[in-house]
């Protein structure tokens, strides 16, 4: 897999360039989102409480699949849909999604949904890397499961 180009000659702070790719809101949630098996348009837009309108989702999805972190192929059904997955590159981006889930946990006092207490009950009895591992291999065998690949 070839490295996605970045187009500023200067020097730059790694994260920042990461951030650029992925510092938004959005974005991150989309992949949450594919980790959690929710891989339509109309499934991000209605299974997602957060509410992200109808024109930010087109454009990440656009930008996501640009820098190959995310993927899509045509319904068999209905060649309208396209069902969204997450290439390799973007199921290498769990465990930055870990870390921001346990810090919240630890750091902020909000209402869990119940797939955060699920989560939340998961680390607790298992290793940071059974954890990463777990929802990794998961999510693979879903896609190749649900696409063939």
């Amino acid at each position: 897999m070839d490295k996605i180009k970045y187009e500023k000659d200067e020097s730059v702070c790694a994260c920042a360039v990461s951030l650029n790719f992925l510092g938004d809101k959005w974005s991150l949630i989309i992949i949450r989102d594919l980790f959690r098996n929710r891989n339509t348009f109309s499934q991000f837009l209605k299974e997602s409480v957060e509410g992200i309108a109808t024109n930010i989702l087109v454009d990440r999805l656009k930008k996501l699949t640009s820098y190959d972190i995310i993927g899509f192929r045509r319904n068999a059904k209905d060649k309208k849909i396209k069902e969204y997955y997450l290439t390799d590159r973007g199921i290498e981006l769990y465990p930055i999604l870990y870390e921001l889930q346990l810090w919240t946990i630890k750091n902020v006092d909000f209402n869990p949904s119940e797939n955060t207490k699920k989560w939340k009950k998961f680390t607790e009895t298992n290793s940071e890397e059974e954890v990463v591992k777990h929802y990794m291999e998961e999510y693979k065998k879903t896609r190749l499961k649900q696409f063939g690949f």
